[in-house]
C-alpha cells in the first residue's frame, strides 16, 4: 500500500516555503465528515442489518477501495457484491486483494452479528464463483441473519472502532511470544498457515527486508502502477470530505504544493525525481527499523480462499490490536503483474511455499507504533444498493 503520508517529498525553494508560511498552523486532522463512520452506528438504528453493516465497512481494504455494495431488499438478508468500478487492474489484475477485501467485510460483519447474539449464515458465491481472471455482477455472498441464543461475542469485536493500518516508523522492541501466539491463534476458524520473523531470525529477516524493499521500488518506478495510486490519491480537505476513499493526504506542505500546481497527479514522476527517491529513501528507512514480519499462506487460491483468506487476515489484525500491535501490509510483492515476478517468486521461496500450489496471501510488517488515526470512509449509505 502507498505511504500516504510521505508521498511526497521536496526540499527547498523559496516559492515552495513561501506558500507554506502561512499553513503552519493548519492541521492534518481528516475533515470530520470523513471519519464519521469511526463513531459506529448511528444513534436509533433499528434494522440490525444497517447495525451490524456499520462495522463491516470499517475493514482493511487495498488502496482503501471500499468496493462494497449491498442489497437489502430480501428482509432479514444481505447480498453482498463487489463494485465493479472500484478496482486496482494494473497492481492486482487478478483482483486476489479485492477479494480479500470482501473477506474483511465479511468478518467483521459476522462479529458484529455475534454482538447482537445474532448468527450470520454467510454463502460465498451463492450464484456461482467467479473465474481466476476476472470478476462479474454475481454476488460475492448471501448473508441470512437469526436470532440465536446460542451465539457468544467474540472479543476481537471490541478492537474493530480501534484497529487501523500504521505505515508510520515503528519501535525497535519486538513482539511479545505471548502476542504472536494469540494472533497465530486468532486465525484458527479459516485454513490458512501463518508465521513471524524477527530478531531471532537475522538472515531471514534481512531477507524480508530485502524484498519488501525491492517490491517498494518496482511499484513506484513502474509508470502505470504508481498512476494508479494517483488516481485515488486525495489531497487537502476538500478532496478528502468529497470522496471519503482512497490515498488521502491532509499536510500542509502537500496542499501548498497541490495548490501551487508543483504536485501533477497526471502523469508518473520520473525514478530520479525527488517524489520518488525520497518516498524510497522514507520506506526502507521504516523497513530496515521493522521489528518483525507476519505472513498468511493458504494451500490453493480459488475465490473462496481468497475471501476466506481475507476473513482471516481481518481477525489477525484485530488480534494485534488487542496486544497493542500494528501491522502494514507489503502487498507490492506479493501483486500478479510482471514486474514484480521476482519478488514474488522470492517471497514464496523464502516462506516455503511454492507456487502455484501455495500461495502467500498476506504479508505484513509488525510491531509497537504510536497510534494513528483512521482512514476516510464512505459511511454506509454509500454502499447501499437499495435500503430497505
Amino acid at each position: 500500500m502507498i505511504n500516504r503520508r510521505n508521498f511526497v517529498r521536496i526540499a527547498g525553494g523559496g516559492v515552495v516555503l513561501g506558500a507554506t508560511a502561512g499553513l503552519t498552523a493548519c492541521s492534518s486532522a481528516f475533515p470530520d465528515e470523513a471519519v464519521a463512520a469511526w463513531s459506529g452506528p448511528a444513534a436509533g438504528t433499528t434494522d440490525v442489518r444497517h447495525w451490524v453493516l456499520s462495522y463491516a465497512i470499517l475493514a482493511p481494504h487495498s488502496h482503501n477501495l471500499q468496493s462494497w455494495l449491498v442489497d437489502l431488499r430480501q428482509p432479514g438478508e444481505i447480498m453482498l457484491y463487489c463494485d465493479l468500478n472500484r478496482l486496482l487492474p494494473e497492481t492486482d489484475p487478478l483482483s486476489r486483494q479485492i477479494m480479500m477485501s470482501q473477506g474483511t467485510f465479511l468478518e467483521l460483519l459476522h462479529l458484529a452479528a455475534r454482538q447482537k447474539g445474532i448468527r450470520a449464515d454467510i454463502t460465498l458465491f451463492p450464484q456461482g464463483e467467479f473465474g481466476p481472471a476476472t470478476l462479474d455482477k454475481r454476488p460475492v455472498a448471501r448473508i441470512v441473519l437469526a436470532a440465536d441464543a446460542a451465539i457468544k461475542p467474540d472479543p476481537l469485536f471490541a478492537e474493530i472502532l480501534k484497529r487501523h493500518t500504521n505505515r508510520e516508523a515503528y519501535e525497535a522492541r519486538e513482539p511479545a511470544a505471548a502476542a504472536l501466539q494469540a494472533i497465530a491463534a486468532s486465525v484458527a476458524p479459516h485454513p490458512v498457515r501463518t508465521g513471524f520473523v524477527g530478531a531471532a531470525q537475522p538472515e531471514a529477516l534481512q531477507q524480508h527486508r530485502a524484498i519488501a524493499r525491492e517490491a517498494w521500488r518496482i511499484e513506484l518506478v513502474t509508470p502505470r502502477t504508481i498512476m494508479e495510486s494517483f488516481k485515488v490519491l486525495r489531497v487537502g480537505p476538500r478532496e478528502i470530505a468529497e470522496h471519503r476513499d482512497g490515498l488521502s493526504i491532509n499536510t500542509p506542505m502537500v496542499r501548498a504544493l497541490t495548490a501551487l500546481g508543483l504536485f501533477d497527479r497526471s502523469k508518473a514522476p520520473g525514478p530520479d525525481d525527488s517524489a520518488t527517491t525520497g518516498q524510497i529513501k522514507s520506506f526502507n528507512e521504516k523497513i530496515a527499523a521493522t521489528p518483525a514480519f507476519f505472513w498468511m499462506v493458504t494451500e490453493g487460491n480459488d475465490r473462496k480462499t481468497q475471501v476466506n483468506a481475507g476473513r482471516a487476515y481481518a481477525r489477525a489484525q484485530l488480534a494485534a490490536t488487542v496486544q497493542g500491535l500494528v501491522m502494514q501490509p507489503l502487498s507490492q510483492a506479493l501483486q500478479e503483474y510482471p514486474e514484480q515476478a521476482k519478488p514474488y517468486a522470492d517471497i514464496h521461496t523464502l516462506l516455503q511455499s511454492p507456487a502455484p500450489r501455495y500461495t502467500v496471501q498476506m504479508w505484513t510488517r509488525l510491531g509497537y507504533a504510536p497510534a494513528v488515526g483512521p482512514s476516510p470512509r464512505r459511511g454506509l449509505q454509500a454502499h447501499l444498493i437499495q435500503s430497505a
